[in-house]
């Protein structure tokens, strides 16, 4: 906390916090509202995964190689760009699923540039042994805004649709772009590699990703976890807050428990330093079933938020030991490429889970649908414990 460029960048985590808390329930309801279900939701998530995993290897490369600082400065502005104008959209009544698409997808554009820039910063703030306490204190003031986030944007969301929390989260964007800018960090290395261009440059990144068993069999253990939490979570969740219990509002309190369970995981990690960081990761990471078990078993709300806390607690202790052992463990020049292989690893599937569990959805029950992804989601946690290199990889 005594380095200003690390404070600048805690303070542009807390705002862009202030208004993606709400996102989540605004966007759902927004393509609810417009006569949508399960199939649009899904069509409209689905439409800003794919840019995403087009444009993310492209992300990687230029976060090893140019301003990281700039190119989080940008995809800030372009992702603000696109929340405001589905806002107006929302807001004017013009909404369907096709304009929201493509303002989601300009979005998943956005975020392609932005989160190996955004992975591969706190180990330039910061010396080595501090890392996983900035890791964490990078994580305090997101993970207290998405607590009361939530509930709020449920309760806006209720009470006067979802053009409002659109619109706060585009402000937010806009802002943290301001403050991110101000970083100026230039890039790793000069540009080029052996034989030079983009390809030479992946080459050398997925060499480097394919030679650490760590590394790829976490990523595609993740393959299967993020998919199955994510449609699960995203495209069902609020369906069924919608059907079985309260609507917005109890969906908010959900979300809301979720982000209380990940302000705990934050504090787990100022306080404990794990040794064996991988196995940790792969250990919390596991508590994603638990949620999407409770709503496919169609437990009371009360059981539902107790499971959505212990999730949010084990998904942030596996996202700081895993940043730790990733900023440990590959060299800074490489970090983006590995990054963005890693990210792509995990999203690959978004699209087709969404799409799989969006017309699932049509022949079962959602409930049955969640126990089917919280089962995905259990046994790819353990197959991936049995590898013997995430038993190996420990706190440098």
């Amino acid at each position: 906390m005594r380095l200003p460029a690390f404070r600048r960048f805690l303070l542009a985590h807390l705002v862009s916090a202030a208004g993606s808390a709400m996102a989540p329930v605004a966007l759902a309801f927004a393509v609810i509202g417009q006569g949508g279900g399960a199939r649009s939701l899904g069509i409209v998530l689905t439409a800003n995964t794919v840019p995403t995993l087009v444009f993310l290897l492209v992300g990687g490369v230029l976060a090893d190689r140019v301003s990281r600082s700039r190119l989080l400065f940008l995809g800030n502005l372009g992702a603000g760009a696109a929340q405001a104008v589905v806002a107006v959209l929302v807001a004017t009544g013009a909404a369907t699923t096709f304009a929201i698409s493509v303002c989601a997808c300009a979005s998943g554009v956005a975020a392609a540039f932005t989160t190996p820039a955004a992975q591969g910063i706190v180990s330039r703030l910061v010396p080595m042994e501090q890392l996983q306490q900035a890791n964490a204190l990078v994580r305090v003031p997101r993970n207290a805004v998405k607590v009361i986030g939530p509930v709020v944007g449920g309760f806006v969301v209720a009470l006067t649709g979802p053009a409002w929390a659109l619109g706060w989260d585009a402000v937010t964007f806009v802002v943290a772009a301001l403050l991110l800018v101000g970083l100026r960090l230039a890039g790793s290395a000069a540009p080029g590699g052996p034989g030079g261009g983009l390809l030479a440059e992946l080459r050398v990144g997925w060499a480097g990703f394919r030679s650490r068993a760590w590394l790829w069999s976490y990523t595609l253990s993740g393959t299967a976890v993020v998919a199955a939490w994510l449609a699960g979570y995203q495209l069902l969740g609020p369906l069924v807050a919608d059907r079985s219990y309260s609507g917005a509002g109890s969906w908010g309190l959900v979300q809301g428990a979720f982000a209380a369970g990940l302000l705990a995981g934050t504090f787990v990690c100022l306080l404990w330093k794990p040794q064996r960081l991988i196995l940790v990761c792969v250990v919390t990471s596991s508590a994603l079933f638990l949620p999407l078990a409770a709503m496919g078993l169609g437990l009371p709300l009360l059981w539902v938020l107790a499971a959505a806390v212990m999730a949010g607690a084990g998904t942030d202790v596996a996202i700081v030991t895993w940043s730790t052992a990733m900023q440990q463990q590959v060299p800074d020049e490489e970090l983006g490429r590995l990054n963005a292989f890693n990210s792509l690893g995990e999203q690959v599937a978004i699209p087709v889970g969404y799409l799989v569990v969006g017309v699932a959805s049509a022949y079962w029950s959602s409930r049955t649908v969640l126990l089917v992804c919280a089962a995905v989601i259990l046994f790819a946690g353990l197959a991936n414990a049995c590898v013997r290199d995430v038993h190996r990889i420990r706190r440098v």
